[in-house]
């Protein structure tokens, strides 16, 4: 089977599926590979270097979507202008896709219904159980610990002050206060991050597991606590909470939101729609110059107003989703990325067949269509569907 590698068409992209150190992995285990020309451009790996790791190259996208039986991607397919045609359509039908799809994300659902269409077997990265198993093949973890440093990077660079207490001639200038909520791998990076430029950090998260290993950080863990039946739920992760409570979690942040001058938002349920924690009306309390990064826009976004994919400013509060920070940190989350990929594929094929192992958690758990039918628990939920 041929494995490709398009090169990655979304906005500040520069990651790439494979790097020549996997592309040999591949080889050895009896694959071919071809590459799309420059794919790894941004992360400074040119075509000679795949050549000589025995990937072939392809002059454009359209030629390795033709010839591959296996695509490796890092994020969703979007329309691809230079053949003014989406990357779903490139792909053959019968083809596999592995790939950060973010399926139950309402504005994916197109994309799963062509990808169902097209009886393409399509796998979303972001679907691998966190058991010890899968530790190797993970990519939310390695993905979050990048997210949680570069959004406080993103945040001080957008932020018309100071993050750490300033001593001047003039008098003390007084640190910004940073509101971290979901303190997964995501957020206890966040904390540690922001607590080393100087911040005042303070940590929300509805787990009490999460909310003692963000103590552990030395920051004060604020909001609400709601009994652990109703927010904890499989492997430990956050369970998405009825609408009850989540409006008293609402109401818990308001005032937190109110006074942060940098919010990092970070909450999700691992397979579902991320639930809206902070509202129109709460941005609307914040300071001129405060700034809300919402890492969750993947699956919607945890602010009602985020706009996928953009940055701008409401109300004088500066709101980024920008939907692929490990991309501003090609270097190592490429190398990251890859390997994950590559444990993946080696565990699929585990079998030597395309008769996938459906006993398998990781398999069963990131399997998003395959021969036409949508498998996905949490897309399904999301489309409304009954299993």
């Amino acid at each position: 089977m041929l494995i490709g590698i398009p090169k990655e068409i979304m906005y500040k992209e520069n990651r790439v599926a494979a790097l020549p150190e996997t592309i040999e992995k591949f080889i050895k285990l009896g694959f071919e590979v071809l590459v799309e020309t420059r794919a790894g451009a941004g992360v400074f790996v040119d075509d000679d270097q795949y050549r000589n790791a025995g990937a072939g190259i392809a002059a454009d996208a359209a030629r390795v979507f033709e010839k591959a039986d296996i695509i490796l991607k890092v994020k969703e397919p979007l329309f691809n202008e230079q053949f003014n045609t989406h990357e779903i359509d490139m792909i053959k039908e019968n083809t596999i896709l592995i790939t950060f799809l973010h399926p139950a994300a309402p504005s994916n659902h197109n994309d799963v219904k062509k990808l169902q269409k097209r009886h393409i077997t399509a796998f979303t990265m972001d679907g691998i159980p966190r058991i010890s198993r899968a530790q190797r093949m993970d990519p939310l973890t390695s993905m979050s610990a990048i997210t949680g440093y570069k959004s406080i990077i993103i945040a001080a660079a957008n932020f018309p002050k100071f993050v750490p207490m300033i001593g001047t001639s003039i008098g003390m200038i007084k640190p910004a206060n940073i509101l971290v909520i979901g303190t997964g791998v995501v957020g206890l990076q966040a904390i540690a991050t922001g607590k080393r430029l100087g911040g005042v950090v303070k940590a929300v998260d509805i787990r009490p597991d999460a909310k003692k290993e963000a103590e552990s950080l030395g920051v004060k863990v604020v909001g609400f606590d709601a009994p652990a039946d109703l927010v904890i739920g499989d492997g430990g992760y956050a369970k998405a909470l009825s609408d009850d409570w989540l409006e008293k979690e609402r109401q818990a942040l308001a005032p937190l939101v109110a006074e942060a001058d940098i919010i990092v938002l970070s909450a999700l349920v691992p397979g579902e729609v991320a639930q809206t924690l902070v509202t129109r009306k709460m941005v609307e309390t914040m300071k001129p110059g405060s700034v809300i990064v919402d890492v969750s826009i993947d699956q919607g976004g945890n602010c009602e107003i985020t706009d996928p994919g953009k940055e701008f400013i409401h109300n004088g509060v500066y709101i980024c989703g920008i939907k692929n920070i490990p991309g501003s940190l090609p270097v190592h989350s490429s190398w990251l990325y890859a390997n994950n990929l590559y444990y993946f594929v080696e565990n699929l094929f585990k079998n030597k067949t395309t008769d996938f192992d459906m006993t398998d958690e990781i398999i069963k758990d990131s399997l998003v269509t395959h021969k036409g039918e949508l498998f996905h628990k949490g897309t399904r939920k999301a489309m409304g569907l009954s299993d």
